[in-house]
């Protein structure tokens, strides 16, 4: 006798039974019951070993994170461990480096783990039919969606903020406090990803306030980690540009260019004004806290498995989930000083 007889037994999944033979809260009291009358009639004993085996070659999803060492991903990933095993599904994680694929990560993890589906955390924006074809398992892009390419939107799902929007409320918010030499920090102008999103949320904000924009304060640093966004900030400093605020596109890289700013001589938010997006932990820590737009992480590693957990089990259909950020009024933005 087998989890799968239970099952069927039920007219249920097996995940539902497994879940209920976990003792997980998200099942109703009558399936509950249900399942544990089954579990009696079928005199089922559940076997650790066999259950093992069956999650890990039948109920397991797997992350692709694009961007070692990225702590943004932190908090989503425990949000996703939790949630999945609310649904009965163990993960198996996938480190990979900014600049690797993570379609060709994706397709290898699911075929040598004989993955139910994906979860791709930090990917690109510009996946094609013919990229993607090498997933036969359904997918949900994390953090992003595939805005520049021109996948179906029937194919996958997604759960991200508006990344121009966001740089837009981001940027919005230095001109109310009367900043117009506004420098940002970035990846690259026209990277097919998030840094071109932000890139034109900066811009929309610039001119709807009537300011022309200017490239000697657009700092392109090419990788997205927190050496080159100080080195960046050095050069945007050292080059000798007239600006009384800094966007930048991530926390992370706005916290190495405090530091930068800081060693350059520049009291934030004295002499520079600092903004970013993601709301990592380590930002509340900075000194002066820094002020962010935060995004519901937990909320996006949640529905993520969801989204998931739906179309694997039930046929769902593809969602596109959009969500909003919360402004944390830190330390790093005042007025600009008057001459």
């Amino acid at each position: 006798m087998t989890i799968k007889d239970v099952a069927a037994k039920c007219g249920v999944s097996v995940s539902t039974v497994s879940r209920v033979l976990n003792n997980h809260p998200d099942v109703s009291k009558a399936v509950r019951e249900k399942v544990m009358a089954a579990v009696e009639e079928l005199h089922y004993i559940p076997n650790n070993s066999a259950r093992d085996l069956v999650k890990s070659q039948t109920s397991t999803i797997g992350v692709v994170v694009r961007g070692v060492g990225n702590p943004f991903f932190a908090s989503i990933i425990t949000a996703v461990e939790s949630e999945a095993e609310k649904h009965g599904y163990s993960i198996i994680l996938n480190h990979i480096k900014s600049g690797e694929d993570e379609l060709t990560a994706g397709a290898e993890m699911a075929r040598s783990k004989r993955l139910k589906g994906l979860i791709l955390m930090g990917g690109c924006y510009d996946y094609s039919p013919e990229q993607v074809a090498s997933l036969d398992v359904p997918f949900v892009c994390c953090t992003f969606t595939n805005t520049f390419g021109n996948l179906g939107k029937d194919s996958f799902s997604s759960v991200s903020v508006n990344d121009r929007d966001v740089a837009k409320c981001a940027v919005d918010h230095l001109i109310a406090n009367g900043h117009k030499k506004i420098a940002i920090i970035l990846d690259s102008i026209c990277d097919r990803s998030i840094s071109e999103l932000r890139y034109k949320g900066y811009l929309e904000a610039l001119k709807s306030s009537g300011i022309n924009p200017d490239y000697d304060l657009v700092e392109e640093i090419q990788f997205f980690d927190m050496r080159s966004a100080y080195e960046g900030t050095l050069r945007l400093i050292d080059r000798g540009a007239d600006f009384t605020a800094l966007f930048v596109i991530a926390d992370s890289l706005a916290l190495a260019a405090m530091k930068a700013l800081s060693d350059r001589g520049r009291r934030v938010p004295e002499d520079c004004s600092v903004i970013s997006i993601d709301g990592i932990d380590m930002s509340l820590y900075s000194i002066p806290t820094l002020t962010t737009l935060i995004q519901p992480t937990e909320d996006m590693g949640r529905d993520a498995v969801r989204t998931l957990v739906s179309v694997i089990e039930e046929g769902g259909k593809h969602v596109h989930l959009r969500y909003d950020t919360t402004l944390r009024e830190g330390g790093t933005v005042a007025p600009p000083k008057k001459n």
